[in-house]
């Protein structure tokens, strides 16, 4: 198994302009949400599993399993994902489906923005991993930013290289 350092060294050589690293603070929790939202239907038992419930799951084992620090901040902030899918589920199938759709599509399209200043594809078009490191890359961002994590900045600039301007996206 890829650890930690691998797995977000090579997210990180995807997103090395400051802009594309941006959008994702705001386009990968929307897609995060979306996404639970939209598997938030069926619901089985007393109504608090569903698709959206096992998804999470697996992707919590998967964080915890590379780092208990991050695991636990990724398990929160997908047991906050999955409670509101639960809320938006509650309502009705429009008020569900369009809020779902909504989020993923505008997500989706503030992601391509970041790349487009990137100058590169999405990561996840190489590696579908970089599906579900997306999530962590931005978590990881956040504990950089308040200074937070600072051996591993380090690392995963030592292999994937520091964060810059794309030149030729500069002005666009």
């Amino acid at each position: 198994m890829k650890s930690l350092v691998d797995h977000l060294s090579q997210y990180a050589a995807y997103h090395r302009d400051p802009r594309n690293i941006a959008t994702h603070f705001i386009g990968i929790p929307l897609i995060m949400v979306a996404v639970a939202v939209l598997l938030s239907r069926p619901q089985w038992g007393a109504g608090w599993l569903s698709p959206a419930v096992l998804v999470s799951l697996a992707s919590a084992w998967f964080y915890l399993r590379l780092e208990l620090r991050l695991g636990v901040v990724m398990t929160v902030l997908l047991g906050l994902s999955v409670w509101l899918g639960y809320v938006l589920a509650q309502q009705s199938t429009m008020v569900w489906l369009s809020s779902g759709l909504a989020m993923f599509v505008i997500g989706w399209v503030i992601q391509f923005v970041g790349h487009h200043y990137e100058g590169r594809k999405p990561a996840f078009v190489d590696d579908v991993t970089g599906l579900i490191v997306g999530p962590l890359f931005v978590v990881a961002e956040l504990a950089f930013l308040l200074g937070m994590r600072l051996e591993l900045k380090e690392q995963i600039e030592a292999r994937a290289g520091g964060v810059r301007v794309n030149r030729k996206n500069a002005a666009a």
